[in-house]
């Protein structure tokens, strides 16, 4: 039987038992676009479309191991982070990957969910920023992620730029500062390092936006490490995030999660 090449995306994300964002929502994302993903669980939640109502993080040794037994074996064509909810954890992550080739790393710099919980200790920031950023080769922040990142207020473009710049020189190769402001378009912002490149599409009116940015960051993932170029990388990252909200479930009563399976699905012929 003729083995088939598959490209190997590692989710390092915290577990959401709705199964709307985190390592859930990477998992759906790297399958709907035909990557192999792993997993690495950083933190186990309670949540629903409604918030979350518990987090435990998972002992940074376990966190190793689980990074180690991946590596060691399955190997990775790249990988993507999501929430990391304290130093250690980062610290863990960070000393774990040092071991290995990591050829492509994206990093969601979780920090509040969509219904407002926040995942992630102030401590756990700054680490981000000194340890995790400069071994990162795109962070995906949105607008509130990239304030705390920086430490402003951004409210214009001009504002949107310049932070863009600031959160490149804390070590990233490139930053994506995704779904711009709350009102208007929904635009990407891309950086990397030369040019500035706007990606804009039209805001779609619904409550099913949880999980918008681990799906985006895990899509680009998948793009990049099959050696796809940044900014086709991100607009398609955008494509497919746009077509998982307009064709998004009626999950709960809350914020309901996106369809990240929409390409695989004919819905004019759906009995």
């Amino acid at each position: 039987m003729k083995s088939i090449k598959v490209t190997k995306i590692l989710s390092i994300a915290g577990s959401d038992s709705g199964a709307g964002a985190g390592v859930q929502a990477d998992m759906k994302t790297f399958a709907a676009l035909g990557a192999y993903g792993t997993s690495v669980i950083t933190a186990v939640t309670a949540q629903n479309t409604l918030g979350v109502t518990d987090l435990h993080p998972v002992p940074a040794s376990n966190i190793s191991k689980q990074i180690d037994a991946v590596l060691s074996d399955i190997g990775t064509d790249g990988i993507k982070t999501g929430m990391l909810a304290n130093q250690e954890v980062i610290d863990a992550v960070v000393e774990t990957l040092s071991k290995y080739d990591v050829p492509k790393l994206v990093v969601d710099p979780v920090m509040i969910s969509t219904t407002g919980a926040r995942l992630i200790t102030e401590k756990a920031v700054d680490t981000l920023r000194s340890k995790l950023l400069p071994i990162a080769d795109v962070i995906t922040p949105n607008v509130s992620e990239a304030e705390a990142l920086i430490g402003n207020r951004i409210e214009t473009m001009d504002q949107l730029r310049h932070s863009a710049k600031s959160i490149m020189k804390l070590g990233s190769k490139a930053v994506v500062i995704t779904g711009g402001f709350e009102s208007g378009p929904a635009t990407d912002l891309v950086y990397d390092g030369t040019e500035y490149k706007a990606f804009t599409g039209s805001r779609i009116n619904t409550n099913s936006t949880h999980g918008t940015g681990c799906t985006f960051a895990a899509a680009l993932a998948v793009s990049l490490s099959e050696g796809i170029d940044l900014f086709e990388a991100v607009s398609r990252a955008k494509r497919f995030v746009q077509l998982s909200i307009r064709n998004a479930y009626l999950i709960g009563s809350g914020k309901g999660p996106v369809n990240h399976f929409h390409n695989l699905i004919d819905y004019n012929n759906r009995t």
